[in-house]
């Protein structure tokens, strides 16, 4: 916003050199572009790798926007992505200025306002997975309500809503952070309750990452676990003494490796191979649980060494990945594929997606107590041994959630009599269908009964309206940013002349209050 201030003045003095002239028309042309999709926030000298997944992607838009073309095909993949209500309106306009220049452009994306927006709708469904992939509609977003099968339609129509609670949650305590005062923070006092959803917005660029990924959860991990991490300035943490752990659920990988996977990442496999071994076959060979890993010598292909394919070194080009001749990307030996578990292998079983795998192993309870959680959190299309590189952030965030309530129930039950867990989420929504919503909502529910504490950076309308405590950064982005705005229950913030407030008043009044 400043350096476009600058060069604004700088272009209305007289400046006779026509050269100089078409650079500042073109600095000044892609300046305003930036602004216009809500990234005039940003320092001109900030490094790439700290921007979050939703700035990255629009500054990439950006860049597609400053190139000028016309009869070009866009293909965007959820841009909204971290995106504020507000700031989604503005990203409808900058889609809209890109078709109104004569060029076509295709969205994958979830947000009701961007699908209310468009011009054509295709809805894919019914399910995910092997339960998708067929056409149900396509046509003006109006029509797509009187699809019955379609989840999306169940929304836009109004069928399927996220419920209001009667009541709100009473916190059994406020854990209490004080002088905050990293990047555009402005020296905050923050009250967190415990025992409740607390959900912190705002415009991005508001300072919801700073304030939780890099001041409160280093602060945490000091306090609790004496852990030396860099934490962005503050004064002063209180109220942590009835925590026993913090969890930071973020939406970085959950492994390099394409041997790493959902099922070893839940421990699910240990109960798999253990199956597989208790079988008579197994037995005549004298095959142990381990000569069904992929991750040990002994029953994996020796080629691939368990990956099911071969990275070819290019040298100056990028490297190449083939199948592996020897297993066909089985990622076993040929003796341990003839062992069969109720007529399938275990590279067959891996194949499976996990709502397949869940009723496979209908007679196995230790199985199906792993690989519920990653039904309940909206992962049900998965297969059991998708590489976890292939995840994407969003995905990778509900697994490591899923991976805490895969304990058995009996852990869960010790748990909810010890000292609580505070988890801090940011944006676990990403890339979820608003039904998904509702499912994560479910999840977030049963951590809440066990008496665990949720910190939720989120703008979803569906997690909003179930929040029994928000907090509102803003007013702004950037440098005009970093103050509490409004905080309280829903119905408080609901009231508040914010972007936020307007937004809630929007999803629990209809804007009548």
């Amino acid at each position: 916003d400043e350096a476009r201030d600058f060069f604004d003045r700088f272009a209305a003095e007289e400046v006779a050199n026509p050269l100089v002239l078409r650079l500042l028309d073109q600095t000044r042309s892609r300046l305003e572009t930036l602004e216009r999709i809500g990234l005039g926030y940003l320092t001109l000298d900030r490094e790439a790798r700290t921007l979050s997944s939703g700035e990255g992607r629009r500054l990439a838009l950006a860049t597609a926007l400053g190139s000028g073309l016309v009869n070009t095909l866009y293909v965007l993949d959820e841009p909204s992505v971290g995106l504020h209500p507000r700031d989604v309106a503005r990203l409808i306009a900058t889609i809209a200025g890109l078709r109104d220049a004569g060029n076509s452009v295709v969205v994958v994306e979830h947000d009701e306002a961007i699908l209310r927006a468009a011009d054509w709708l295709v809805d894919i469904g019914p399910g995910a997975g092997e339960s998708g992939g067929r056409i149900l509609y396509q046509g003006s977003p109006e029509g797509v309500g009187a699809v019955e099968t379609s989840a999306t339609g169940a929304f836009l129509s109004g069928r399927s809503r996220a419920v209001v609670p009667t009541t709100r949650r009473v916190p059994k305590g406020r854990l209490v952070l004080r002088g905050a005062s990293g990047r555009n923070l402005r020296d905050l006092d923050v009250a967190f309750p415990l025992g409740v959803l607390c959900v912190v917005t705002g415009v991005s660029g508001s300072g919801k990452s700073t304030l939780i990924d890099e001041t409160l959860h280093p602060a945490l991990l000091k306090a609790i676990k004496g852990e030396s991490i860099a934490a962005l300035p503050y004064r002063d943490l209180s109220g942590f003494e009835t925590l026993a752990d913090v969890v930071l659920i973020d939406q970085s990988p959950i492994g390099r490796s394409s041997r790493s996977n959902p099922v070893t990442y839940l421990k699910a496999f240990d109960e798999i191979r253990k199956t597989f071994a208790a079988t008579h076959e197994a037995k005549t060979r004298n095959f142990n649980a381990s000569k069904f890993s992929f991750n040990v010598e002994g029953g994996r292909c020796g080629v691939c060494e368990g990956n099911g394919d071969l990275t070819i070194d290019m040298q100056f080009l990028a490297d190449v990945r083939m199948r592996c001749p020897e297993c066909q990307g089985s990622r076993y030996r040929p003796e341990v594929l003839e062992v069969k578990y109720a007529g399938k292998t275990i590279a067959e079983v891996l194949d499976l997606t996990v709502r397949e795998a869940f009723g496979f192993f209908r007679n196995k309870p230790k199985v199906q107590a792993r690989l519920r959680p990653l039904m309940d959190v909206g992962l049900d299309y998965l297969r059991l041994g998708q590489s976890a590189s292939t995840l994407s952030g969003g995905e990778a965030q509900r697994l490591k959630l899923a991976g805490f309530l895969a304990s058995s129930p009996a852990a869960l039950t010790r748990a909810a009599r010890g000292p609580k867990t505070l988890f801090l989420l940011d944006e676990p929504t990403t890339g979820l269908h608003p039904q998904d919503v509702l499912k994560l909502n479910e999840t977030l529910t049963r951590l809440l009964d066990l008496g665990h504490s949720l910190i939720i950076v989120e703008h979803r309308a569906e997690i909003l309206k179930a929040a029994d405590w928000i907090i509102d950064l803003g007013p702004e982005a950037g440098r005009e940013g970093g103050s509490i705005v409004a905080e309280g229950t829903p119905e408080t913030v609901a009231r508040t002349d914010t972007h936020t407030g307007r937004a809630v008043n929007q999803m629990l009044f209809g804007g009548s209050e």
